[in-house]
């Protein structure tokens, strides 16, 4: 199971990348993404949410093996932040590129309440949340944009 966790706690090894192992991480989130999109939306919700708690618990142990809090390494809530990021967002090259941009600027910024939930969480659940709040914003905007027309995003 040691294996497993780490595998999946660190993105199946992209959390090692330096620099900017995050950034690495996220890359992971787009076939994912890929993936789950030729699904329906409930199957593309169920899969995050098991996700989610994978990741918790992936993370959580993760932290114990690193020896250190939200360790670099941890890249799963970069993972499941940017499927997050494309729910019910149409998949297309741009949509992809934005939510990425859109993501990573939201999780590094950490807006509140993000700062907020990523200090007062320990463990699995406050690695994994801080990105989900990143992860909301991030999809907030990329449906404004698609709305205003702003990314080919065909709802108009």
């Amino acid at each position: 199971m040691k294996t497993i966790y780490l595998a999946i706690a660190t993105g199946l090894g992209t959390g090692y990348l330096r620099p900017a192992s995050g950034t690495w991480g996220t890359l992971v989130g787009i076939p994912l993404v890929l993936l789950l999109a030729q699904g329906s939306p409930f199957a593309y919700f169920l899969a995050m949410l098991v996700l989610f708690f994978i990741g918790i618990k992936a993370a959580d142990f993760a932290e114990r093996h690193f020896g250190e809090s939200d360790s670099s390494n941890i890249v799963i809530d970069e993972i499941v932040g940017y499927v997050l990021t494309m729910y019910l967002v149409p998949v297309g090259f741009w949509n992809l590129f934005w939510a990425f941009f859109f993501f990573r600027f939201f999780d590094i910024a950490k807006f509140w309440p993000a700062r907020q939930i990523d200090r007062a969480q320990a463990g699995g659940l406050g690695v994994m949340a801080d990105d989900v709040a990143a992860a909301v914003y991030a999809n907030i905007l990329l449906r404004v944009f698609c709305a205003l027309g702003w990314l080919g995003c065909g709802w108009n």
